[in-house]
């Protein structure tokens, strides 16, 4: 590594700070710290604008990092021009640094340490911008930069192509559902609920002390259920016999579906990867056991739509923490359908989520693959091989 550099990253790259017209704004370019996902998981569309004339603004192959709550490892690498929050810093990177390998210096596990150690007030925690420029890194030679960027580009394309798989696969579900249960939908069908498809399973109350953070049974939290995907790589965990003791009745496995039921996320669901690991539920996170085949899909889609979330947020309880119960996620009104029409529709909507949560395995592999490499190669602990740029 003697052909490294040791520099601070205001010498790799400029904190941007440039402005625009609000006028140039829009809910597809704007990016806020509440539009980007956790853990490196892109950006959803803004879902509103600030007031004001002025806005910042950012480039494509900028780097935006979350400055709030930076544990939350927020960071998008920018695929095109756009507006952005005060509350985002926007990085660019200088001639002598690979905006990818920018990138990903700004995701590696050491930089997310810095900036929480780094970081200034107590409720709404903020990077400190100073700190963060002063943060240490290696340079390697610009090719080995890039080197190092392709290596972990080509897991992310993998990973971005997967789950974009899966939107088209949720997307044709939904549509299914759409003609079956509301256009098709016929004057006689009367009124019934969930009860037809799923019995509403809640979680084990394990004590606090119970937790540890390793183990071989894996604990499912309201904090895993994000972007209708359970997260099962960031799991606390029991003791051996603990486990035991409780996963005859809270055991979850591999296409299983998930729902909230208290707090911010009341409502959310998500589907259990592919995987072998020994995982168990948690108080407040409901398991939707299916009556049939594929019976956990129809009410997955039924209490996703904006029917079933305005009917989760109007039968909940408690301002300060909301809260619903078993029965009420069961009360959910569904049409009263003959059985085998039920049956031959959950058998149809299975194979779709059978794919997805095949999907979801590769995904979970590939960012476990990709966050083993990250921290190696940007160290140098691994090196990749490269040709040096001849100079003409």
């Amino acid at each position: 590594m003697s052909d490294w550099a040791e520099l601070q990253l205001s010498d790799i790259c400029n904190l941007i700070s440039s402005k625009t017209s609000m006028t140039n704004a829009s809910l597809g370019n704007y990016v806020s710290t509440e539009n980007m996902m956790p853990n490196f998981g892109g950006l959803v569309k803004a879902e509103k604008l600030p007031s004001g004339t002025m806005v910042n603004a950012f480039l494509t192959e900028d780097v935006l990092f979350s400055n709030i709550r930076t544990y939350f490892k927020k960071v998008w690498s920018a695929q095109f021009e756009g507006t952005v929050s005060a509350d985002v810093l926007v990085f660019r990177a200088k001639q002598i640094c690979d905006p990818k390998f920018l990138y990903y210096t700004l995701c590696e596990p050491d930089f997310t340490e810095y900036t929480v150690l780094t970081s200034r007030g107590a409720k709404m925690p903020r990077g400190d911008k100073e700190a963060i420029l002063s943060y240490k890194l290696g340079l390697p030679p610009l090719p080995e930069q890039k080197a190092i960027a392709s290596v972990l580009s080509s897991l992310d394309d993998k990973i971005d192509l997967l789950h974009r798989q899966n939107k088209t696969l949720e997307a044709m579900a939904e549509t299914l559902f759409r003609q079956w249960f509301i256009e098709e939908a016929k004057e006689d069908w009367e009124e019934a609920d969930l009860t037809q498809l799923i019995e509403l399973q809640s979680g084990y109350a394990f004590k606090s002390k119970d937790f540890q953070e390793s183990g071989s049974f894996g604990v499912i939290k309201i904090k895993n259920i994000s972007g209708n995907i359970i997260d099962i790589g960031q799991t606390d965990f029991v003791a051996d016999e603990i486990g035991l003791a409780t996963a005859q009745r809270f055991h979850v496995k591999s296409g299983q579906v998930l729902i909230a039921m208290t707090g911010a996320e009341i409502g959310k669901l998500g589907l259990i990867p592919k995987t072998t690991k020994q995982l168990l539920l948690n108080q407040r996170v409901g398991l939707l056991v299916p009556r049939f085949k594929g019976a956990e899909y129809l009410a997955y889609l039924h209490l996703k739509s904006e029917f079933g979330q305005d009917y989760i947020e109007n039968s909940a309880t408690g301002s300060a923490q909301p809260n619903i119960s078993g029965s009420l996620i069961e009360a959910c009104p569904f049409p009263s359908i003959d059985n085998e029409l039920l049956r031959q529709c959950g058998m149809q909507v299975q194979i779709y989520y059978e794919k997805v949560k095949e999907n979801l395995g590769q995904i979970q592999t590939l960012e476990n693959l990709r966050d083993t490499l990250l921290p190696k190669l940007m160290s140098g602990e691994v090196r990749v091989q490269y040709q040096t740029e001849e100079v003409a």
